[in-house]
């Protein structure tokens, strides 16, 4: 073959940053824009970094947490060592004297074991010379990382200096929407990827968040063992720190786990003919695992025990209420994470939805509780006044045993019974109290809403907003369950969760296998009863559980407003705007939308005006959605950010580009003319607003779904309202009819493996003109060994099923199979050899 000089030149091929197919990549590379970040090989850990290095507010920042870090550690260790071996615990008790020549007083040294002694102490005891080897290598290992990291985090300081014009005393001022913007830009001139030309905001969301949207999907399709029924307790969710950390090491990075790298999924996980032998190498991994996780319990418990009495003990003297305090719990922060949400995006969040949340647990204050926590309340207060009064007439009164306790012990008990007393303005409004928690945190089963006053719903709740305590309770009792869990619970889901990984994974140009979840595809995970009626070919297999498809998909498009999503999914989200402006303006809506909707929002001084506007900045104090609605105009946002929100809703195109964003504003609208403070207003106002905007679209939709839901209960004018009292099918629109008539189209949700039925297929993807086969969004995937027949989607065709029952908090509960239709795992077929790669296996460029 001749030799043609041409200006394109071969990349090496020790790269392989992209899915397999594409090392021989030609790209157009000129001498003048090389540089120091051409072509990253792993561009989620440096995505990753970079977020970093923002969220902790620059290079000496993160330097200096993770110094204090190994400082903690160090002393976490060596203290208790000392407390342990090298503190006479007689003389501290002043039962053992000490004959002082100088003066009388016992000091505190006094207490102190000589060095020799305590040396000895050390060396004659075979546990603490364990754990000080345990805990020598752990901090050898956490030195070695903190040196690496010095040297990585200090060449993402030079990428911030240099290719993204940022120093480190603007960074903590700076929001991460504009960061994200420069990086784009940046990938023009640096050519960060080489596989594609151009940057998207989503193409960064999903190299960071790559892993956390598996554990979203994961928990949104229940396959993961988080949720148990105990004897006395009922239904609990445990969900620690170290359970998720044995989750992920075992999915994602750990040896043998099913990724071969950051980001391909390992090809034997890609194939169904080797399932079930998949299935069984995981459960034996899983089973080692536990076992680890079993012989190291001890050591384990012992620093989590440590560690907890160093953290909170000075916060519980000082605020002992801090314990009756409640937060987000770890599952809850899961469960209630969108697709690509960063954790400042979903932190934020949570956070707007604290104080409301507080308020409606607090409604349920036991009133027999608040009578006892009165009156303990004040025999503890009286006795305290007593020994505060004595102590004020003579000091000398402290110098008494156990009265400074008793002084502490009281303070204490009044303070922990004040926490069960209510407070006397506090009205009784769970209702309200429920919707307003809503519109911050976007997700609520929908047996919730109407019975926001029932004690079954508190409970449940509890288990997305728990006691601090809890929360310090799991962690201590983490490293005896953990293995547990992992032994008897996550091994029998292993066959489930190697379906889940081969059915619901995407090869994405450019990016790598990612969670097909986090395309936020409505047409192909879509739910019908959350607005994708008519517009998903998703099976129930496939269905993103309480419309998280949907609900991710607009906050995305609202926090990035830049992104240009697919036609599809830019239909899907200029429909709802418009729906949810006619409701806010008033105009008629059409005869196939229920009525009314903005109407049954919440109307209360503490709901969506409180949460950003204030009561002022609503007509006549009143707060419904469709006054916050109207309120996204640049009434007080300053001259600068004139029209670029009313003209969001006036905007009738696919997708508004002034769609109000979090730090929406471009890089050079930032430093254009305007001072830091002034940049950080406007990026404050905007991401205000497009909370706002945010909250708004989630109660629509929400109330959408719950008008839906009740489409066979309903009356026939609460949807259309017909001339005649014909009773016909031509008086039932056609949106109801998709809604209603597909409810005996869909596929039940399979425990392990999507089985097929005769009848149309769910979504064929089509032949294009040269050969491919033509997927979702334009996708084109060849089919191996020339094989160029349409293929049908992962879930084979429609059948004629029943639904399985919801359990709370988005749970499911199987049914039990029927004796004409056994479900059994045994009997399912495999894929033939000559299908190589499964059908749901698409690239989306």
């Amino acid at each position: 073959m001749a030799h043609f000089d041409t200006e394109y030149q071969r990349l090496e091929a020790s790269y392989s940053d992209s899915p397999p197919g594409e090392e021989n990549l030609l790209m157009h590379v000129t001498e003048g824009t090389k540089s120091h970040w051409h072509h990253i090989e792993n561009l989620d850990l440096f995505f990753q970094r970079v977020y970093n290095l923002h969220q902790k507010n620059g290079f000496m920042c993160m330097l200096l947490g993770e110094f204090f870090e190994l400082v903690q550690l160090l002393f976490v260790v060596g203290f208790t060592v000392f407390l342990a071996n090298c503190v006479d615990y007689d003389i501290l008790f002043a039962n053992k004297f000490v004959n002082h020549t100088d003066s009388s007083k016992v000091t505190l040294p006094d207490a102190f074991v000589p060095m020799d002694v305590c040396s000895a102490r050390i060396r004659n005891n075979g546990l603490v010379i364990f754990v000080l080897i345990i805990s020598g290598v752990f901090w050898l290992h956490r030195l070695v990382k903190f040196i690496y990291n010095v040297c990585c985090y200090w060449e993402i300081r030079s990428f911030y200096i240099h290719a993204l014009k940022m120093t480190m005393s603007e960074l903590p001022y700076a929001t991460w929407q504009e960061v994200q913007a420069r990086i784009v830009e940046s990938q023009k001139e640096h050519q960060i990827c080489i596989h594609k030309k151009e940057l998207t905001e989503l193409d960064v969301y999903h190299r960071i968040l790559r892993f956390k949207n598996y554990m979203v999907a994961l928990v949104n399709k229940s396959l993961l063992p988080v949720r148990f029924g105990l004897p006395l307790l009922g239904e609990v969710v445990f969900f620690s720190r170290g359970l998720k950390y044995n989750f992920e090491l075992i999915f994602f990075w750990g040896p043998g786990s099913l990724f071969e790298n950051e980001w391909s999924l390992k090809s034997e996980y890609k194939r169904g003919g080797n399932r079930l032998e998949l299935a069984d190498r995981l459960a034996s991994r899983i089973l080692w695992i536990g076992i680890a996780n079993l012989l190291l319990c001890p050591v384990i418990l012992v620093w989590q025990i440590l560690y907890a009495f160093f953290s909170y003990t000075e916060v519980i003297k000082r605020e002992p209420g801090s314990l009756g305090a409640r937060c987000w719990s770890l599952y809850g922060r899961c469960y209630l994470r969108h697709f690509n949400e960063l954790d400042h995006e979903l932190m934020s969040r949570l956070s707007k939805g604290y104080k409301p949340a507080s308020k409606y647990m607090n409604c349920f204050l036991s009133p027999l509780l608040t009578v006892v926590a009165k009156n303990v309340a004040f025999f503890a207060g009286s006795l305290l006044a007593v020994l505060i009064a004595l102590t004020i007439y003579d000091e000398d009164v402290l110098a008494v045993e156990h009265v400074l306790s008793s002084v502490t012990l009281l303070g204490v008990c009044i303070t922990v019974c004040r926490s069960f007393i209510p407070d006397k303005h506090m009205v009784f409004c769970p209702e309200q109290l429920l919707r307003v928690i809503l519109a911050h945190i976007h997700y609520m089963p929908d047996h919730w809403q109407g019975n926001a006053h029932r004690y079954e719903t508190r409970d449940q709740f509890s288990q997305v907003f728990q006691y601090k305590a809890m929360f310090i309770l799991e962690e201590l009792l983490s490293p005896v369950i953990t293995p547990l869990i992992l032994i008897f619970c996550l091994r029998r889901k292993s066959l489930e969760i190697i379906d889940f990984f081969r059915n619901f994974t995407v090869e994405v140009v450019g990016v790598g296998d990612t969670c097909s979840f986090a395309q936020m595809d409505v047409r192909q995970h879509g739910h019908p009863a959350w607005m994708s009626a008519g517009k998903t070919e998703a099976s129930v297999y496939q269905q993103a559980e309480d419309g998280k498809t949907e609900l991710s998909l607009m906050h995305f498009a609202i926090t990035n407003p830049q992104w240009q999503p697919p036609r599809e999914t830019t239909h899907f989200i200029s429909q709802l705007k418009e729906r949810v402006q006619r409701e806010a303006t008033g105009a008629p809506s059409s005869e196939s939308e229920p009525r009314s909707l903005m109407a049954n929002f919440p109307a209360t001084p503490t709901a969506l005006a409180s949460v950003h506007f204030g009561r002022d900045a609503l007509p006549g104090g009143h707060t419904t959605a469709a006054a916050a609605l109207r309120s996204l105009s640049p009434i007080s946002a300053g001259p600068h950010l004139a029209g670029s929100f009313s003209a969001a809703y006036r905007t009738a195109g696919p997708l508004s580009r002034t769609m109000t964003g979090s730090g929406g504003l471009d890089a050079t609208t930032v430093s254009s003319g305007s001072s830091a403070w002034e940049a950080q207003l406007s990026s404050l106002v905007l991401s205000e607003y497009a909370s706002t905007e945010m909250s708004v679209h989630a109660l629509y939709i929400h109330e959408l779904h719950k008008q839906q839901s009740r489409g066979d209960s309903l009356s026939r004018h609460t949807w259309h309202r017909q001339e005649s009292d014909e009773s016909s099918d031509g008086g039932v629109p056609d949106e109801v009819k998709s809604i209603l008539g597909s409810r005996h189209e869909r596929f039940p949700r399979s425990h392990t493996f999507p089985t097929a039925a005769p009848g149309p297929p769910a979504a064929i993807t089509s032949s294009s003109s040269d050969g491919a086969v033509v997927g979702p969004e334009g996708a084109s995937a060849v089919p191996r060994g020339g094989d160029r027949r349409p293929r049908y989607d992962a879930l084979g065709a429609v059948g004629k099923t029943t639904r399985s029952a919801r359990s709370p908090m988005g749970g499911w509960a199987e049914e039990p199979p029927s004796q004409s239709a056994p479900r059994r795992h045994e009997s399912l077929p495999e894929e033939s050899s000559e299908d190589e790669l499964p059908p749901h296996l698409h690239k989306v460029c």
